[in-house]
């Protein structure tokens, strides 16, 4: 039985050996190719997405240095994530449907705490931006959270 998220491969290319991962709200799955039967409100905590380490590059220059966010290509089949109804079956109990609007508002404050610091990681980075492009892509997040000067 399925009890928790595991290591997936590339979500662009499908190669096994990934060097960066992100960690994403729930809701920016419906942005990712093949998302449609998926219902983005049974998903509890964060969906995880990797990259080889080419793809990382290309995704590490897209989104840093062109402002673009990548989830379009990314394939959630290769998306890392757990389902209300995987605990539900490990518990023998039914659960409410998870509230995703706090676990988004405290990704969202992350993002714009790590893009305001000047020595952050580059993969920490990336994901900040990619949040705050994806919540403001599915109108969960207004337009403050970059500075302009950051999208030329």
């Amino acid at each position: 039985m399925y009890t928790g998220q595991t290591e997936q491969p590339c979500c662009l290319c499908g190669a096994e050996e990934t060097v960066a991962r992100l960690d994403l709200p729930p809701r920016t799955v419906t942005l990712m190719r093949n998302a449609d039967p998926i219902a983005w409100r049974d998903i509890v905590g964060e969906v995880s997405i990797h990259f080889c380490e080419s793809d990382w590059d290309l995704v590490r220059e897209l989104v840093l240095d062109v402002g673009m966010l990548p989830l379009s290509r990314c394939n959630v089949a290769h998306a890392s994530m757990s389902f209300r109804e995987d605990f539900e079956a490990l518990l023998n109990a039914t659960r409410e449907e998870p509230d995703q609007t706090e676990l988004e508002a405290r990704a969202l404050e992350r993002s714009r705490e790590v893009i305001a610091a000047p020595d952050a990681e580059p993969v920490a980075a990336v994901q900040a931006r990619v949040v705050v492009y994806a919540l403001q892509e599915l109108g969960v997040a207004d337009g403050d959270g970059i500075p302009s000067s950051e999208h030329a």
